[in-house]
């Protein structure tokens, strides 16, 4: 499937959102990883296109959308633009199905929206306060991002491994060889929206609270060897949300959508059959 021949732009304030449009059937509202796009979902495309209408945009500063807008600060701000984007499409229920950023603002999107999210899918996410420690390991990624005004090689070796799971490099070398060579490709002019954007995601504010609300069908998976967003996390988010479902991704690490795509596919058509046919 050539995912370009689905892609269309969202322009919200002189600003130029892309996203793909693929399928017909129930919405879903798809949410890459950060300094990922849209085709990390290519593989649930494929296959869920098949029963639903995806909805897949790049965030801003990432894939084929233009550089953060100077008044997007929060992820509630993220979500908005998401919101203003199903308007657009007047599409008025949706699902959503987030990865990592992808659920945060997901998650924030549902409180904006309560009577339009039928269902939120949350994989390698945690929807506290990012951990102290990580917190400043990433921060300080993104300052020596900025200073060398590019990914400098050794940066990349440090950043592609918490992408995956551990033994990528001998059983999936591809995969995350095309990351190394995405991030190394990385436009200068993208460094600036992607550190703010960076910032926005690590100094999220804590909805957890909010979050134990939701009255929704909600299906939490974590990778068995997610680094960024471990197992622990995705059960503190289980126990909070009455209801919701929490599934181990086996052998997997953040970016368990291509790493374990049959499994993902497999397990997301049973969650959208039994809550939205």
């Amino acid at each position: 499937m050539n995912l370009d021949n689905f892609r269309h732009s969202f322009n919200l304030n002189g600003h130029q959102m892309s996203y793909l449009d693929v399928g017909q059937g129930p919405v879903l509202l798809l949410g890459h990883s950060y300094l990922w796009d849209s085709a990390m979902w290519a593989p649930q495309i494929a296959h869920l296109s098949q029963h639903y209408r995806c909805i897949v945009p790049d965030l801003w500063g990432h894939g084929q959308s233009d550089l953060l807008p100077s008044d997007c600060r929060s992820l509630k701000h993220l979500a908005e633009h998401y919101l203003a984007l199903m308007d657009s499409l007047e599409v008025d229920e949706f699902s959503i199905l987030g990865l990592s950023v992808g659920g945060m603002w997901g998650a924030e999107l549902t409180l904006l929206a309560p009577r339009r999210v039928k269902t939120l899918v949350m994989m390698g996410c945690f929807l506290g306060f990012e951990p102290e420690v990580s917190r400043a390991k990433y921060y300080a990624m993104l300052d020596a991002m900025m200073a060398a005004g590019q990914l400098p090689p050794p940066l990349i070796d440090q950043i592609a491994p918490l992408f995956f799971a551990d033994e990528v490099e001998q059983k999936q070398p591809d995969l995350i060889a095309a990351f190394k060579a995405s991030l190394a490709k990385l436009a200068p002019k993208r460094l600036e929206s992607i550190s703010r954007l960076g910032r926005i995601i690590f100094g999220r504010r804590d909805i957890m609270e909010d979050a134990a609300q939701f009255t929704l069908p909600t299906l939490i998976m974590t990778g068995t060897q997610d680094k960024p967003r471990p197992v622990l996390e995705g059960y503190l988010m289980h126990d909070a949300i009455d209801g919701s479902e929490f599934l181990h991704i086996p052998e997997a690490g953040h970016i368990s959508t291509l790493e374990q795509s049959e499994w993902i596919n497999q397990h997301l058509s049973d969650f959208f059959a039994k809550h939205l046919s």
